[in-house]
């Protein structure tokens, strides 16, 4: 070999070298940044940990802040509202009733037939309405006489088929889901509006007025036998068809529950009588916080950003409105500390709410063999294009954590209710057992979360067995409820008319 072409020979093997110096540095950086990304995730499943212990912690705090707020208004984060529903449906109610769902910018009329003697709905017409945009910020008579109009002409499609008679006044069941103060069963004062509703000279005011007040004016023989909101309507439902219901929990885009409650446990409102001596309370489980809830910086940061910073916390960590922009806020910590979605991380994944909860249930029950929908989910709402396999096998962990997070404490919130009424299987109240045995106990739960996201329902489950233990959880059964807010308004209108009166 001659000079020139040793020297080629030579500049080969270093270009070479140099190449391989390259590729491995290369390598190592990328390990070192991918090892930062697992550091960041074991730290998240770290500060997410939900152990029997803590959830035993948090069912016990809850029952506490339960038993404050009956003592006294103020004296809890829970507020613990009285809700003067004293009478659940039983199945032995007859007649036609009819139920109003106002809650957002449509809203809901119904019409129930009944059939008493246990027997199941007979009939149940539902129509939807949608609020022209200018009234909800028109004036009350407006809105109102708008949807009594609504209503009337609903109810005019009858014929003939329900002819009251001679003296009967139509009942009306209102769900009503904005913040109220309630002085009766069927009546309450306007806290104030939200939902893009902004209407003078409402708030203060008494929401069934309103309503029978517009009725009126259009001709409407109808009054109000129930005002409720919804977690008490899927109560009233559930109640409907099994007796042993004593609790509802909503799972789905905002979180709430409520129970019935002894009336002497009621200590705000001593010398508060019912005839069956008990009473629904709304519980705004939202806002319970714990210094046991396993609280990170992302949720921190969740916090912050949010309109209502320092408020309902139980529910931004539990609730499907938050727990897609939980997952996205801890993607956007893993892309600062390495390249996992491309060398410049797409606009979408650093907007607010770009992640919804929805799209975190499909990625999380992805079972194809390479994640094919995590990768169009990240695609298309993220803007990330072809996601590495294990890139993606890391974004599913991460919803598994989130929502395993959330089925637990919710699991939690639901055994410190039974604790307080009793039905833990701790030796409290003494209604809590039968000849020795624990009662069986129905908690009915409404809300996509729970009903239509599998692997939040089995981990919730899987907790509420684990926290109570296996003899007592097989006295609790969740009873998955359907429109609560609209049929379960109806069933209470039915279970306050004179001719259905029954108590629990």
């Amino acid at each position: 070999m001659g000079r020139v072409g040793l020297g080629v020979a030579v500049g080969c093997a270093v270009v070479a070298c140099t190449i391989a110096g390259l590729l491995v540095g290369r390598r190592v950086k990328s390990r070192r940044r991918w090892g930062r990304v697992v550091g960041v995730l074991r730290e998240f499943e770290q500060g997410c940990a939900t152990s029997i212990g803590r959830l035993r912690q948090v069912v016990d705090a809850m029952a506490v802040e339960m038993h404050a707020g009956l003592a006294s208004d103020g004296g809890s984060k829970l507020k613990m509202l009285l809700t003067f529903v004293d009478t659940l449906p039983n199945g032995s109610e007859k007649g036609t009733f009819y139920g109003l769902d106002l809650g957002g910018t449509n809203f809901r009329v119904l019409r129930v037939q009944l059939g008493g003697s246990r027997s199941s709905i007979l009939g149940c017409q539902v129509e939807t309405q949608p609020i022209p945009q200018h009234l909800l910020t028109g004036s009350n008579e407006e809105l109102f006489d708008f949807i009594a109009t609504r209503l009337k002409i609903f109810i005019e499609k009858e014929g003939n088929e329900d002819v009251l008679p001679l003296g009967r006044t139509r009942e009306l069941g209102f769900t009503f889901s904005f913040p109220i103060r309630q002085i009766s069963v069927s009546s309450g004062v306007l806290i104030k509006w939200t939902k893009g509703f902004s209407i003078e000279g409402t708030v203060g005011g008494d929401v069934t007025q309103f309503l029978e007040e517009a009725m009126a004016r259009v001709g409407l023989d109808m009054k109000v036998s129930a005002l409720v909101n919804d977690t008490v309507g899927t109560l009233a439902l559930s109640h409907y068809h099994d007796e042993d219901t004593i609790a509802a929990v909503i799972i789905g885009t905002g979180t709430n529950a409520c129970y019935v409650e002894r009336t002497d446990a009621i200590i705000k409102c001593q010398g508060l009588l019912t005839n069956s001596g008990g009473m629904v309370v709304n519980i705004e489980w939202g806002n319970f916080w714990s210094s046991h809830l396993p609280r990170t910086p992302y949720d921190v940061a969740l916090d912050d950003e949010s309109p209502n910073r320092n408020d309902q916390g139980f529910e931004k960590m539990i609730s499907g409105m938050y727990l897609g922009e939980i997952v996205r806020l801890v993607l956007c910590r893993m892309a600062q500390e390495s390249d996992i979605f491309g060398d410049a991380p797409a606009p979408s994944l650093a907007a607010p709410f770009s992640l919804r909860t929805p799209m975190v249930a499909a990625m999380h029950e992805d079972d194809s063999p390479d994640l094919r929908e995590v990768g169009r989910i990240l695609e298309e709402a993220l803007q990330i294009p072809v996601a590495p396999l294990k890139t993606r096998r890391l974004v599913v962990r991460v919803c598994d954590v989130v929502s395993r997070r959330a089925a637990r404490l919710a699991a939690a919130g639901i055994v410190g209710i039974l604790k307080k009424v009793g039905r833990d299987g701790s030796g409290g109240f003494a209604g809590g057992r039968s000849k020795g045995k624990p009662r069986r106990t129905v908690v009915a739960i409404e809300g996509g979360l729970y009903a239509g996201y599998a692997m939040f329902r089995e981990y919730l489950d899987e907790a509420v067995g684990e926290i109570l233990g296996e003899d007592v959880a097989q006295s609790v059964v969740f009873r998955i409820s359907e429109d609560g807010s609209g049929v379960g308004a109806a069933l209470l209108a039915a279970s306050r008319s004179p001719e259905n009166q029954s108590t629990f």
